[in-house]
């Protein structure tokens, strides 16, 4: 009886070994989605413009990523050129959309005049 139960405490370990492994490569081969991707892309630029922009994220990162679009809402948060961006990830076929979201602030000095600045409309 007792060597019984070692063997199925030790087979069930194994199992247990060889479950996490294969969750484990599962995870390997899912790209990681997440809002701060975008985020990255667009602290390289040196101006904003207020306005909504969106778009299919497989031709903006690589095609890793296809069957998820993203949306940019750049907004002048302050006066002194001080953007806030918030970015929304979306899978096209989920029954939960979305997949990422965040809000970032970006100075950007270089920026056209925005709607806090006088500016009528976003150039």
């Amino acid at each position: 009886m007792i060597a019984i139960a070692v063997f199925f405490v030790a087979v069930f370990a194994i199992l247990a070994l060889v479950s996490q492994s294969l969750d484990n490569a599962r995870r390997l081969q899912r790209p990681t989605i997440d809002a701060g991707l975008i985020a990255a892309q667009l602290s390289l630029t040196n101006s904003l413009v207020e306005g909504t922009t969106s778009g299919d994220l497989g031709a903006l990162l690589g095609d890793a990523y296809s069957g998820y679009t993203y949306t940019q809402e750049i907004i002048e948060a302050q006066s002194n050129k001080l953007f806030q961006v918030n970015l929304v990830i979306q899978h096209n076929g989920d029954e939960k959309p979305i997949v990422s979201q965040t809000s970032v602030l970006f100075y950007r000095p270089e920026s056209p005049a925005g709607s806090l600045e006088g500016a009528t409309v976003a150039k």
